[in-house]
């Protein structure tokens, strides 16, 4: 095998794929995995623009991977850095994409009317009370996004949680993980105590956790729900979907969900006596350091935690054009 720095081997029959992005993370994971009978499994794919198409033909041809030879493309969650290029692959190698239903039917949701995804979005920043000179910007970052991840698969195969899916000559049970993408799932190989963690948990950064319009409600609470379920797995390494690998699977779940608490303790804090969505946003991030792209998650996100927070009873939305939030009187 040829040495690639984008490929690395981080277990037996599994190759680590990291492809670039034109944002600040820079990096996602993906990985190949080596069924053992002269096929193989794509998880997860990477955003389809040039630089990331070179670094998978190099993989190809570091591994000397026919097209033909690809069985499956598997993806964890359909945001754009792990779903974009799952149609140039297919059209490549004529492999079925699996993914669960919540994110098979996300993907027609968000990605196939570009439209609606902007209407319901600039509705969302309104009731948000984001400044009208900002919602353009982030309007036509989405655009740029939604054209790196075309072609949109055609031939597609749902993986429903609890299935049991072989690749890289492994039995991984398909584990539903929701809160950062409604269908999101891991998927788990007990016999070697190894999982593939998606987004669900990350090492130095904390999944985006966000309130969007068209996702299930309550995100924070199917994180938080979720991650106390997967943290009693028997898990010696987790392969994420960015930063590093995973050693310490329950000291990492216990470290994020101490931050959402401090989080959402900063969270009630920047209520103060009443604010907008934006306002407590723009204190909770610096925005004058985000990319509208960053904004954009920066705002969702600080809406998950209100929403949490209104959940929990300490926290009181009213308005119908712009949400109020102030804290409950007890």
């Amino acid at each position: 095998m040829q040495q690639t720095d984008s490929l690395v081997k981080v277990a037996e029959g599994i190759y680590q794929v990291q492809l670039p992005l034109p944002f600040a993370l820079r990096i996602v994971n993906c990985y190949l995995l080596d069924n053992g009978d002269g096929t193989w499994t794509i998880l997860d794919t990477g955003l389809n623009y040039a630089p990331g198409q070179e670094v998978w033909q190099a993989t190809f041809a570091a591994l000397d991977i026919q097209p033909q030879q690809i069985r499956q493309i598997v993806l964890t969650h359909i945001h754009p850095d792990h779903f974009g290029m799952a149609g140039w692959l297919q059209e490549m190698s004529g492999a079925p994409v699996r993914l669960s239903q919540r994110e098979a039917d996300a993907a027609r949701i968000f990605w196939g009317d570009a439209n609606n995804r902007y209407h319901s979005l600039t509705e969302q920043m309104l009731h948000a009370a984001v400044p009208q000179e900002m919602i353009e910007p982030i309007i036509t970052g989405i655009g740029f996004m939604l054209e790196m991840m075309k072609p949109h698969p055609t031939q597609i195969e749902i993986i429903a949680p609890g299935e049991i899916v072989h690749m890289g000559g492994r039995d991984f049970r398909a584990i539903l993980a929701p809160g950062h993408s409604d269908g999101q799932l891991m998927f788990y190989d007990a016999a070697d105590r190894l999982l593939i963690s998606g987004d669900h948990v990350l090492m130095k950064i904390t999944p985006n956790i966000g309130l969007w319009p068209e996702t299930d409600p309550h995100p924070l609470s199917h994180f938080l729900a979720s991650l106390r379920e997967v943290r009693a797995l028997d898990v010696r390494l987790a392969l994420p979907g960015h930063r590093a690998l995973i050693t310490d699977w329950r000291g990492r779940i216990d470290e994020l969900i101490a931050h959402h608490e401090e989080r959402l303790h900063q969270t009630l804090e920047a209520v103060g006596s009443g604010a907008t969505g934006y306002q407590i946003a723009a204190q909770l991030f610096d925005f004058e350091r985000l990319s509208v792209h960053e904004m954009r998650f920066a705002l969702v996100e600080a809406l998950a935690h209100l929403d949490y927070l209104i959940e929990r009873g300490e926290v009181i939305q009213s308005g119908e054009d712009v949400w109020w939030f102030e804290k409950a009187q007890h």
